[in-house]
């Protein structure tokens, strides 16, 4: 991709993902992320609870809102950060961006992309 960002990964066509709905791409990062569209605009996290080590692809989405499908924490597509316990911190967060029914994520590379509120445990 010329002129692209590092860290950068075309999706693909995602004019078909209606708003509130999420799709998951697997083989991206190493937990995979999943995309939700919310108010027409597209927000990727890492596919993984940091409480809980499952995928929140699996959970519902409600608003900004994606709720681990285990124990019911929230995270917001917007910055990763959770809503509670059980969850400690929040989950990385990636930039998406649509042009020319492109849609591309640049991956978040450092611990300063992280939600503020931490790294991440992984408990089971």
């Amino acid at each position: 991709m010329a002129d692209a960002p590092h860290g950068a990964v075309e999706l693909g066509d995602l004019s078909d993902l209606g708003d509130g709905e999420m799709r998951c791409f697997e083989d991206i990062g190493p937990d995979g992320i999943v995309v939700c569209r919310v108010g027409g605009a597209l927000f990727a996290l890492a596919d993984n609870c940091s409480h809980a080590d499952t995928p929140l692809s699996g959970g519902r989405l409600r608003g900004y809102g994606l709720t681990c499908p285990l124990h019911g924490t929230s995270f917001d597509v917007r910055d990763g950060t959770h809503s509670g316990p059980p969850a400690w911190e929040g989950v990385p967060c990636h930039r998406v961006t649509e042009s020319d029914g492109v849609a591309v994520v640049v991956m978040a590379s450092t611990d300063d992309d992280r939600p503020s509120d931490g790294g991440r445990l992984q408990t089971r």
